[in-house]
């Protein structure tokens, strides 16, 4: 499994990519690898400012469906569209192409406080 060390990671899963004040957030390769090949990610809540631990969409895979929790507070930004036509890029390029959404985040030490790629990949065995 891949974790990269750049990103910092949640118990539920979300990876986040912060730059500046915008962060990037997806599901991990563990989590993506655990769902199966994703059919669909439904995720309506850009504009809207959320908590830590809020869900603020849902991927859908064959076998089930799964709430995405956000990594930390702040203003979803933006959606990557590109999951509409391909939600299959979420299993092929979880930390690329397969981002889900982007950003503004209420505190940067909220996202330092998250776990490191070490810390994660102890969590997930």
């Amino acid at each position: 499994m891949n974790f990269p060390a750049e990103l910092r990671y949640t118990k539920d899963h979300e990876w986040i990519k912060l730059e500046g004040n915008v962060a990037t957030i997806g599901i991990t390769d563990f989590a993506q690898h655990e769902l199966g090949d994703i059919v669909y990610v439904d995720i309506n809540t850009v504009g809207k400012s959320l908590a830590s631990e809020e869900v603020f969409g849902t991927v859908e895979a064959v076998k089930t469906v799964s709430d995405l929790f956000l990594p930390v507070a702040g203003t979803i930004n933006e959606v990557n569209s590109l999951l509409e036509k391909q939600p299959e890029l979420v299993n092929s390029d979880p930390y690329g192409d397969g981002w889900m959404i982007k950003m503004t985040v209420n505190s940067a030490a909220d996202v330092e406080a998250l776990m490191n790629s070490e810390a994660y990949a102890a969590l997930v065995g």
